[in-house]
């Protein structure tokens, strides 16, 4: 099953749902209060993290980069991002099987997340899994981390050109030795 990733929907809009703020202390965000039709709910967790399964989004509004975090762990917040700010024309197959526990009626019941991993130090190293996609339901907040089909998509693939990753690196360098005490 392909499922193509909406540029501008919005994942969670529930109005059906009664708000009910569930309170969290994060080591990212600090007290983080988030309404209960936020809430995705991973029935198997995330690869890595089985027992977490309760999941909220958060992030600056302008900012692609967004944070899935554990609703049972304030220390667990995965940085996710949609696939069309790495990969213009990703197109995931994912088996059915895999995706079944969604309850999709449709895919455009579905949306797409790639996990980052960003190196501590060198951000501009930075990788999405485009192999293992987070795929939710939106209208039943139901979701899950798949293998993808797609054996052409790597584990890390870089998220940044060449060109800007070596920017950065000198860029913080530089800022880097001008702050260094002289002998």
């Amino acid at each position: 099953m392909n499922v193509p990733m909406p540029r501008s929907k919005k994942i969670f809009n529930h109005p059906e749902v009664r708000s009910v703020p569930i309170l969290i202390n994060t080591t990212r965000f600090g007290h983080f209060s988030v309404n209960d039709e936020d809430v995705v709910r991973f029935p198997k967790g995330i690869p890595g993290f089985e027992t977490h399964s309760e999941w909220a989004l958060a992030g600056e509004e302008d900012n692609p980069i967004k944070w899935l975090q554990s609703l049972s762990d304030g220390d667990v917040a995965l940085p996710v991002v949609t696939p069309d700010t790495v990969k213009m024309n990703y197109n995931a197959r994912l088996p059915q099987g895999s995706i079944s526990l969604l309850e999709s009626e449709s895919v455009e019941d579905l949306a797409l997340l790639l996990v980052l991993s960003i190196p501590l130090g060198a951000p501009w190293d930075m990788t999405a899994n485009l192999r293992a996609p987070v795929v939710i339901n939106h209208k039943k907040r139901l979701g899950c981390q798949v293998i993808a089909e797609n054996e052409e998509y790597d584990l890390r693939t870089p998220v940044l050109s060449d060109i800007m990753r070596e920017s950065m690196r000198r860029k913080a360098v530089g800022e880097a030795s001008k702050a260094a005490p002289e002998e």
